[in-house]
């Protein structure tokens, strides 16, 4: 997976949009901050009134005084805990809306992106991506506006009644904030980089154990258990590593923030005294001053310990884009329509193809007709194309040049789901989703009721294995259907093919891997499924297609032969001698 990096500027601009259907929530959420802060920066002004008036007179400071001021800040108090409830509760659903948004569109968009993406990219990242990365993004999208919100308004407050009680001591300290942004963002920079790298290892961990766990029958039958747990040891102590950095860098950012805490408080000490000796400032303003400069330094504080809480966000969204910014290399054409009801006759015109990745020519200006309703069996040696040119069909791939056409219509000029929903695959490797058989053969057709996919198993020779079973239909298949035989899973593809009902149907070495009672059922499903069907079948053991109505041998040359069994037979060709040495090998 490609990793792009984006600018701040770039990553603001992009998650924009994802606050404008919360724009109301997120202009109450402000405005609750505002009260919270006006709330928060009231008290030194009523400390400060006290304070000056019981050293002026304290004959002034009566009951009443106090009182009133007392019921004022009661009543703040009491706004502030209403408008912190909202900011804490809704605010904090409004950003956990926005990452589900987030993450629901990254996920369509996987949806669309072609198998050259998936060749090359680890599905661990690509979990790591639209799970643990937007995590965050609950967090970043409430508090990010919040946060520098409130910080705008307490520092704007703050030096304008600071400065009012004394200009010359608010200059001095307010000369530490810019410093103080320089040195941070600097900071900031690097810490930023350690959480993203941080992020990618996360993601090759994951990777790296999917891998070892979906692999690890191979694993215990190699004995290579400690091989294993060595390469996992590199990858888990590599993300030590980086996390050990990630912490340096959290350190000093901390440390030097602590640092130009202490010398703004020293710089009011100093001068707060040195101008109190000079009275040019009262003890009822210095005691406003140094609860205003408290308030000030938190404030800059919390926006610092943010900054983290930022870095985090900002990668998450960066990772976010990097997926959303995939390219999709297969869409609809603008004036697409839907195929309604093929006939299923298929042509391959000038075709050449070559994987965008590797840029390795498969096969160059390749002609075929098909005719509707024909059974065609495609052979060759491996890496021939065979696969490939199955592929080309329902559009996983597109050619490089030339034209495939269904019906006398350029594919490209059918939509994607009306092309795909006409087609039906088979295949060698049966995949099969965690939950029941009945939840696996109705994915074929999502809609049908539960006695057309019965009828869908009965056609597919299903129906009585699934039947014995302790829980018939609803029998729990295990992930990736580790539960059920070969034989049992390529059944239920079968089903499933049969209840979707296509025009086309794509066999690939469906029966290649299995025994010979599996194949021999498994041979007369698919017969089944042929009948009145355009059906491509490749297939390594040649006797499961002799009686197909042609059969091609594509080699990396094209088609170089063609013909029925009985024609390739006695053409004594590549054909034959395939056929003989798997004879001879039986």
């Amino acid at each position: 997976m490609e990793r792009k990096t984006y600018s701040i500027k770039e990553l603001i601009a992009r998650i924009f949009p994802y606050f404008k259907p919360y724009k109301s929530t997120l202009f109450f959420d402000l405005f609750c901050a505002a009260l919270t802060t006006v709330c928060e920066m009231v008290l030194p002004m009523i400390i400060r009134r006290i304070t000056n008036t019981a050293i002026a007179d304290v004959a002034q400071l009566t009951v009443s005084m106090v009182l009133n001021l007392g019921l004022l800040y009661f009543v703040l108090r009491v706004i502030d805990s209403f408008a912190n409830y909202y900011m804490a509760n809704t605010g904090h659903v409004m950003g956990a809306k926005i990452e589900t948004d987030m993450r629901r569109n990254a996920y369509a968009h996987l949806q669309k992106l072609s198998d050259s993406y998936y060749n090359n990219t680890k599905i661990g990242q690509i979990m790591g991506r639209i799970t643990n990365d937007l995590f965050d993004i609950t967090e970043f999208s409430h508090h990010c506006p919040e946060e520098f919100f409130i910080a705008f308004i307490k520092i704007t407050v703050s030096f304008i009644i600071l400065a009012r009680i004394n200009l010359p001591l608010t200059l001095l300290v307010f000369m530490f904030v810019p410093i103080m942004t320089v040195v941070c963002r600097a900071i900031n920079k690097r810490m930023r980089k350690a959480f993203s790298e941080q992020r990618y290892q996360i993601g090759e961990l994951n990777a790296n154990i999917e891998d070892s766990l979906l692999g690890q029958k191979v694993v215990k039958a190699f004995a290579n258990e400690d091989m294993e747990n060595a390469r996992f040891d590199v990858g888990n102590r590599e993300f030590l590593r980086i996390k050990k950095y990630s912490y340096k860098i959290m350190g000093l950012f901390q440390t030097s923030t602590r640092v130009f805490d202490g010398l703004m408080y020293l710089t009011v000490l100093v001068g707060g005294g040195l101008f109190l000796i000079n009275r040019k400032i009262q003890p009822g303003d210095m005691v406003a001053y140094v609860m205003f400069v408290s308030t000030l330094i938190a404030t800059i504080r919390r926006i610092i310990e943010f900054a983290e809480q930022f870095q985090r966000g900002m990668t998450g969204i960066e990772r976010f884009l990097q997926i959303m910014d995939a390219d999709i290399d297969i869409f609809d054409d603008p004036d697409a329509t839907d195929i309604i009801s093929p006939k299923g006759e298929i042509e391959f015109k000038n075709v050449t193809f070559e994987y965008p990745d590797d840029h390795n020519e498969v096969f160059s200006n390749l002609n075929l007709k098909i005719h509707a309703g024909e059974k065609v069996a495609i052979v060759g040696p491996s890496g021939g194309g065979k696969t490939t040119l199955c592929n080309l069909i329902p559009r996983f791939y597109d050619p490089t040049g030339g034209t495939i056409t269904i019906d006398g219509r350029d594919i490209k000029k059918i939509t994607l789901k009306s092309l795909r929903k006409n087609i039906g695959m088979v295949q060698q490797d049966v995949y099969l989703f965690s939950g029941t058989i009945f939840e696996n053969i109705r994915y074929g057709r999502p809609d049908a009721s539960r006695d057309e996919v019965i009828e869908a198993a009965k056609r597919a020779g299903a129906d009585e294995f699934i039947r014995e079973l302790k829980n018939g239909y609803d029998t729990y298949v295990g992930e990736r259907g580790v539960k059920l035989s070969g034989g049992q899973k390529q059944r239920i593809s079968i089903a499933r093919v049969f209840l979707k009902n296509p025009a086309i149907i794509i066999l690939d070495e469906a029966t290649s891997a299995l025994d010979n009672e599996s194949e021999y059922a498994v041979a007369k499903s698919l017969n089944r499924l042929a009948e009145g069907r355009t059906t491509l079948t490749i297939a390594h053991r040649l006797s499961s297609i002799r009686n197909s109505d042609r059969i091609l041998v594509l080699t990396d040359e094209g088609i170089v032969e063609e013909g029925s069994h009985d024609e390739l037979m006695k053409l004594g060709g590549i054909y034959h001698q395939f056929y003989t040495m798997a004879n001879e090998m039986k």
